[in-house]
Parts: C-alpha cells; structure tokens; sequence
C-alpha cells in the first residue's frame, strides 16, 4: 500500500547477484540494471514508485556479494517478511540478503568507510588458462603462468594514502579527487588460481580493474614492480595499463561506521 513520507522508514540492505548479462548496478534507459530489477520489484511490492539508492556503482558484467542499498517505505511487518517479499519476485540472480531499519540520517553511499573487492584470475595450462565452462565467467582465464612474487612486490607499491589518477578511467570526471587511501592490496595464490583483495577507503571509476591489469601486466614480464611505481607517481592515465576484464570483480564488502 502506498505510504506517505512522514510515515516512512529507512531500510538498509545487501544484496548479492550474478552480474553476467547485466549492463551494471546503476539503473538505465532499457531497465537491464541490477537497481532496475529490484526497483521493479519494490514497486510491486508497494503499489508505488520506490527509489533505491547503491552503495557505489558496479559495472557490466561486475558480480557483488555485499552490494548495499538504502530506501524509504512503510513496511509494518518486519525484516523477515520484507526478504521474503523480496525473494518471490526477484530472478535467482539477485538475491537480497539482509534487511534492516535504520535511521534517516543513513545513506548507502555517502555513510559508508570503505570497501572490499575482490578479483579471481585463472592462470597457466594453455588455451582458456585452464578455466572449466562453470568458473570461466566469474574469472580472468590466462593462458600462461603468472610470476605471482613479482606481483605482490607490485602491489606493495601501491598500498597506502595516493592520488590513483593513473590507475582510474576518469570517463572526463576531471574534477574528481583522485586521492584514496589503498589499506589492502594482496596477491595470494592457489595452484592455478590467483586472488587479488582491494581495500580501500574508497574506489575511483574501473580502479580495482586497472590495478589488477597493471599487476597482471609484472607477472606477464611486461612491467616491472619499479615501473608500477613510476606511473602510481606520473598521476596520469597510461596505454601501459591495461583494465582487467569485469567477469573476475567482486564487490565483496562495503564498511560503515
């Protein structure tokens, strides 16, 4: 049933979804976004328009785990009923995890501390790097080995307070602060699997991407850890590095107060 404004309350949620053929979390003309979804649903759910308000974008094809939202409804019956709700009418792709009030002064994006990413490679045996039809789209498949050493050494450079310009598609926002604080960034590796965790208190646009495409490029040969540095201190965008493809994100956690 509609609800006025006044009788409104603020509801903090994560989602978690399959970004295979999405065009991304932030809604657009064509409603194939993951808010377009659950701004659909919400709508059947109330009877009427509901904004709902991400944590951040995510890109085409970019999946998340702990993705937030914020929006604003009457809903009397408690959290549980609400995910129920949720699960009737969404695809098994997205999936809304946790539900709960919070107050007004709670916003998705402008409340939250920082972020974990994280992005899985698979590497060595040739062709597709030996990844099987089920893990291949939620992964980079490179074909020949990776010097993993070498990209953690990397990826040392890069930890700490910096401006990121150079690892960042600034897509003409060139006003954006460029400056974020990377708390994490580490290389562990498996067999043939890799995995690389971004935490920081903040991303710039496609900069997870192109900082696993730089350390992607030193294990290839192609850079070198000193190199990384280099252009970390150009603060300038370079041909050199390169943007991971999206299939291997993962938006895996978003921090608040």
């Amino acid at each position: 049933m509609p609800a006025s404004a006044a009788q409104s309350s603020r509801w903090k949620c994560t989602v978690a979804y399959d970004g295979t053929g999405f065009t991304g979390w932030q809604s657009q003309v064509g409603g194939r976004a993951v808010q377009d979804v659950i701004e659909r649903r919400l709508a059947e759910i109330f009877g009427r328009e509901v904004r709902v308000h991400g944590s951040g974008r995510t890109d085409a094809g970019v999946h998340a785990r702990g993705q937030v939202f914020h929006f604003d409804a009457d809903w009397p019956h408690g959290a549980a009923k609400l995910l129920a709700a949720f699960r009737v009418g969404l695809p098994p792709t997205i999936q809304v995890r946790t539900a709960r009030r919070v107050t007004a002064d709670f916003h998705a994006r402008f409340s939250a501390k920082g972020k974990i990413y994280r992005y899985d490679i698979r590497h060595g045996s040739g062709g597709a790097g030996g990844a099987d039809p089920f893990e291949f789209p939620y992964c980079w498949a490179i074909p020949h080995t990776l010097d993993v050493s070498a990209m953690r050494t990397a990826a040392a450079q890069l930890v700490g307070r910096h401006d990121f310009r150079s690892f960042s598609a600034l897509n003409g926002e060139e006003r954006e602060d460029h400056v974020r604080t990377l708390r994490r960034l580490e290389v562990t590796a498996r067999g043939e699997r890799i995995r690389i965790m971004a935490e920081a208190d903040g991303f710039l646009y496609k900069m997870v991407r192109s900082l696993v495409g730089a350390l992607v490029a030193v294990g290839q040969g192609k850079l070198t850890p000193d190199e990384i540095a280099a252009i970390l201190s150009e603060q300038r965008r370079t041909h050199r590095v390169k943007t991971a493809p999206p299939q291997g994100l993962c938006l895996a956690k978003v921090f608040y107060r």
